[in-house]
């Protein structure tokens, strides 16, 4: 099984040791090359209305960059790299959403996904600007954040799957905070102390300015930048050599309990991800979400819209036997009695996995 250093940029190799030693299972359901989620027959309308299209994918989502990926970004000479480095020195000069802290969405960018969620797959707008519509590619992926780094449509663990990296993702953000606040520090202290940042992109509702996609008043991103405005691209490349000069134990130090915290936290979700025990009840979850097709299978989906599981038919009668008022043995028990059928230990586990059976 490949480990996590292939879900991150290569530099944290030296940075996050532990923790990105864990073996996780290849998420072969979820394939950005040839998506799943793709809607296969515009048609068919809203029957096919969780699925996405093809030329946003998941990629509508606009990641929050914390300065030192933004200047490894700009200090990757690579070939392959250069598409992402000339749209995120576009994003620099455009100055909108261009902090010290990070480049990310826009006020107006940020509003629109936060309101906008059952269009997540689906509208233009909230496609990602650093999205290859010519390839369907990120073009800064060697440099992606923690939410690109850690999000599926499926899981080959299913709601573990999902649990384990929500949880992987929530400590990678602490990692990046932790971090880019570090380098700012390095750099000069007044970044923290004089919070302009914080000020302008927590304030409530929405200004003309950022109604039209202006950048900040130039008072206001002078205030912001200090002796670094017009200088942008040379502090966020200061940044990313202050963080490969640190060693996996500077960036213990920096994490602190919080950091501790999180990795013991993603470490229990990782070893339930990769548990084979069975719980020793299990129930028919009442949320489960029942379709029937036209090739008489079932569609059972719970712990995500985006990932069900098709069954025979036959086979529905069998999970609602489930009630977990008797063991799991038992209720097997009953159904080679009853129905002289069974469910093999890997399908109840799949069944398990997806909650579709759940721990009583």
């Amino acid at each position: 099984m490949p480990d996590l250093y292939q879900q991150f940029p290569p530099f944290y190799r030296e940075l996050l040791p532990d923790i990105m030693l864990k073996s996780v299972p290849k998420e072969g359901k979820a394939n950005c090359s040839n998506c799943s989620m793709v809607q296969k027959d515009p048609s068919l309308g809203s029957a096919q209305k969780h699925l996405f299209r093809p030329d946003t994918k998941c990629c509508t989502f606009h990641p929050q960059l914390p300065n030192y990926l933004v200047g490894g970004l700009l200090q990757d000479s690579r070939p392959e790299m250069a598409e992402g480095r000339r749209r995120m020195q576009e994003r620099i000069e455009a100055r909108s959403g261009v902090t010290p802290w990070w480049i990310g969405p826009s006020r107006l960018d940020q509003h629109l996904y936060e309101h906008a969620r059952s269009s997540f797959g689906k509208a233009t707008r909230l496609r990602c600007p650093y999205y290859a519509t010519d390839s369907g590619h990120c073009t800064i992926w060697a440099w992606r954040e923690a939410v690109c780094s850690t999000w599926y449509c499926k899981y080959e663990a299913g709601k573990d799957g999902l649990t384990f990296y929500v949880g992987l993702k929530n400590y990678i953000g602490v990692v990046e905070k932790q971090l880019s606040r570090y380098a700012m520090m390095t750099i000069d202290p007044e970044f923290i102390f004089d919070d302009q940042a914080a000020a302008f992109y927590k304030q409530e509702g929405l200004t003309q300015d950022q109604l039209d996609e202006q950048p900040p008043e130039h008072e206001l991103y002078k205030k912001l930048w200090r002796q670094f405005e017009g200088r942008e691209a040379s502090f966020y490349q200061q940044c990313y050599e202050i963080i490969t000069a640190l060693t996996s134990q500077d960036v213990e130090r920096l994490m602190g309990l919080d950091g501790t915290i999180r990795n013991l936290e993603v470490q229990r979700q990782h070893e339930k991800a990769q548990t084979k025990d069975l719980p020793d009840r299990l129930v028919f979850n009442p949320q489960v979400t029942v379709r029937w097709l036209e090739s008489g299978e079932v569609a059972l989906s719970a712990y995500s819209e985006y990932d069900a599981l098709a069954l025979p038919g036959a086979v529905y009668p069998l999970l609602v036997a489930f009630d977990g008022r008797q063991s799991t043995s038992a209720t097997r028990q009953k159904l080679r009695q009853e129905h002289e059928a069974d469910l093999a230990d890997e399908v109840l586990m799949m069944l398990y996995r997806y909650r579709i059976l759940d721990q009583v």
